[in-house]
Parts: C-alpha cells; structure tokens; sequence
C-alpha cells in the first residue's frame, strides 16, 4: 500500500500529514485535541494498518494542526488551513472525517468551505460547550500550567473509556499516562482553549452536505446530548448512537469504523427514496 509522510508550509507554517490509500476518491481525517500531545508525524503507515478499509476507497490523508499556532487561534482558523491544504494539494473537494476537536474543525470546514466538502462525518464532537466540556477542559489547562502532564492523560482516560477497558488495559494506559507530554505546550493551550470558543450551533443549518453524526451514550466530555444537537440542526443528517461507551468509542469498538466506511460508500439516496 502506498503511503507518505509529508510536512507542509501553509499561511506560513507548517503542518504533518499522513497520506495513505489507493482508491479514486479522497477523504480527509481530522483527529482530535490528542493531536496537540502527537501529530501525524511519521504515522502514515501504522495509520494506514488502522485505516485499510478506508484505504481501499480513497486515498486518506490525516492531517495535524499547524505548529507554532499564536495565541487565540480558533477552530475556524484551523479550518481555513485545511482549505489552503486541499488547495496545495489540488484537492477540489474531499468527504471529510472530523472525530472531537477534529469534528468541531470539520464543521466550520463545511461552513466556511462548503465547496470544499462532500460527504462529512462528525463524530464525538460538539458545536458549542456545555458545563461538562468546559469543566473537562479548564481542569486541563489548569494542570498543563502545572506540568501534570499525567493529570490530564488520566482524567482523559476516565472520561472516555468504559470500566471494563480501563481495567483491560491499565498497564499500557499507566505507561502512557506516564511518558506523554506535548512538545509544544503553548500549542497544547491554543488547542484546547479553540475548543471552549468554539460555538456554531446556530450556522449548522447552513450545512447542506450529506452528514453523518455519530454520539456516545455515556460521553463525558462533550456530553451526550451533543450529537443529538448538531443532527438537529443539520437537515437531513443521520444520528447514529453508541449507547453503551463514552468519548473514546473509536477505540473501543470496530463497529464505529465499519458504519462510518459503510455510510460513506452507500450510494446517495434521492428525497423520494427516503
């Protein structure tokens, strides 16, 4: 399988990209705020062992935030690189996978770019802040200018993972828990404060492209009733729940990969089909 790790200079500085995949169609990744801890660098072949179904019908590219991002940087500015991205890259247009902060970029994407933009899904994200999230993430930016790095890695895991997977995997969560600081910290509290400005809820009726949202049942960081607003808002967009996980549901069943590939390769319906 074809892959690549690229670093690319848009408006000025430089962002990581992992470029994978052999089919005719391009989807574009955006992970979470874990990117402000690790970006894609030097993950296009582990990401695309994770991703080879997806690899099969697009060439995939995952792509971190920039480096160096200056202070108050937003979510809309985060999607305004990835416009410049896709027009670096001569990519017209591209279904788009945005999963928690991901997700929030993806959205003001669609907003912003809508042109940009065909299918997209929204996974585990929010389009404005509840007490739950800011709670979360103002605990996280109180330890970082602590350097409890470890703090925030363990409050993480306890809000995204069920007990039965914590307990599962105590040993490699302690040791990443452990070991896991951002490179840049100041990045780490652009990224996260982008989160808690972060509020489009009353322009998501302007999304008109084919949408997918995707929620947790017992999500404790942006809350279970979070994906059920942004389906509200966006016409015609499908809510599928995961009832029994919280936040970190991606890794914790293969079915949220299976439905999102299955939704994204469906043929499009017409109104009268639906």
């Amino acid at each position: 399988m074809h892959t690549k790790n690229e670093r690319i200079c848009v408006n000025g500085a430089e962002s990581e990209l992992a470029v994978f995949g052999s089919g005719s169609r391009t989807l574009i990744i955006l992970p979470g705020a874990g990117d402000a801890f690790k970006t894609v660098k030097g993950m296009a072949l582990p990401l695309s062992l994770l991703y080879r179904k997806f690899a099969k019908v697009y060439t995939v590219y995952f792509i971190s935030r920039r480096y160096r991002m200056p202070e108050g940087f937003t979510t809309a500015d985060m999607a305004d690189d990835i416009a410049q991205i896709m027009e670096q890259k001569q990519i017209a247009c591209a279904d788009v996978f945005g999963v928690s902060q991901g997700g929030m970029i993806a959205q003001q994407l669609a907003i912003r770019h809508p042109e940009k933009v065909g299918r997209l899904i929204l996974a585990v994200t929010s389009a404005r802040m509840c007490d739950m999230t800011q709670q979360a993430l103002t605990g996280w930016l109180q330890w970082a200018q602590q350097n409890d790095w470890a703090h925030i890695m363990q409050d993480t895991a306890a809000r995204s993972y069920t007990e039965a997977y914590l307990r599962k995997n105590k040993l490699m969560l302690n040791l990443v828990n452990k070991h896991t600081k951002p490179a840049e910290p100041e990045r780490f509290d652009v990224i996260v404060r982008s989160c808690l400005s972060h509020d489009v809820l009353d322009l998501l009726d302007g999304i008109r492209n084919p949408t997918l949202v995707i929620g947790a049942g017992q999500d404790q960081i942006v809350g279970v009733e979070a994906s059920r607003l942004i389906a509200e808002q966006i016409p015609d967009s499908l809510l599928i729940m995961f009832d029994d996980y919280s936040h970190g549901v991606y890794d914790e069943t293969a079915d949220f990969y299976d439905r999102a590939l299955e939704w994204l390769t469906e043929p499009e319906r017409s109104k009268s089909d639906a």
